[in-house]
């Protein structure tokens, strides 16, 4: 009996051995499985935090962008040829109005929209604060030197032509309170542009350097609205709420 159970036994030792190699086989699969299955979320995470990073960078690109811009010598170099031509056209125009027209009727021009008709201004453009000519003419100083100033900084073509046409225009009427009766800085200012009819009646007086003032101040700010500022800096969430 004992022989018979030894004989028995004995076949079933290779299919144990080779169990084990089957074992270890499905084990070490199992652990290159593994291994790649934690490799994975690895290089998965870290693709999606370069795409979280670009589009962070795209999404302040998209906010705020600072372009080359133009050369700044040649910005500033615009700004005083604008502000020298409005400069030179309003003292030309005031020089030849007061020689020729004042004192007399007013001048119908443009079959009667507009009519010249000079008056004295003691006040800030279009007729405002007419008792406060001095500190009209300290005020108009303290923007020449602002507009000066910031004209250094400038890489925006469309704030150099604003500002420029505001420099002309307070240098113009500046000259006026600095040179014109009864004295420094207590001149009048002249006016002679009144629109629809005479003597201001339906729009107040005015000259060209308070039409340089206006255009150019409306510039500055509709450059504003839409994101653009003076050193070229455009915001572009700005400019799609203006446009919206």
């Amino acid at each position: 009996m004992a022989d018979v159970s030894s004989d028995q036994s004995e076949p079933e030792r290779p299919a144990t051995a080779q169990g084990a190699r089957d074992a270890d086989t499905r084990t070490g699969a199992e652990r290159g499985v593994a291994a790649e299955t934690e490799a994975v979320p690895a290089s998965a995470g870290t693709e999606a935090g370069a795409e979280r990073d670009a589009g962070t960078s795209a999404e302040a690109g998209a906010t705020e962008e600072t372009p080359a811009g133009p050369n700044p010598r040649r910005l500033l170099a615009l700004v005083f040829a604008i502000a020298a031509v409005a400069l030179g056209l309003d003292i030309a125009t005031k020089v030849a109005v007061v020689a020729n027209l004042e004192g007399g009727p007013p001048v119908p021009i443009l079959g009667g929209v507009v009519y010249l008709d000079v008056f004295r201004n003691p006040g800030a453009a279009f007729s405002l604060a007419t008792g406060m000519t001095w500190l009209l003419a300290l005020l108009a100083i303290v923007v020449v030197g602002v507009i000066v100033w910031l004209a250094r900084k400038l890489r925006s073509t469309g704030w150099a032509i604003g500002l420029g046409l505001v420099l002309g225009g307070a240098c113009g009427n500046l000259v006026d309170r600095f040179f014109r009766a009864p004295g420094p800085m207590q001149g009048h200012v002249v006016d002679f542009i009144s629109v629809f009819a005479p003597g201001g009646q339906y729009y107040p007086v005015f000259n060209l350097a308070d039409s340089a003032i206006v255009c150019g101040g409306a510039l500055v700010v509709l450059l504003s609205l839409l994101g653009r500022d003076y050193d070229g800096t455009v915001h572009r969430g700005k400019r799609k709420q203006a446009g919206s």
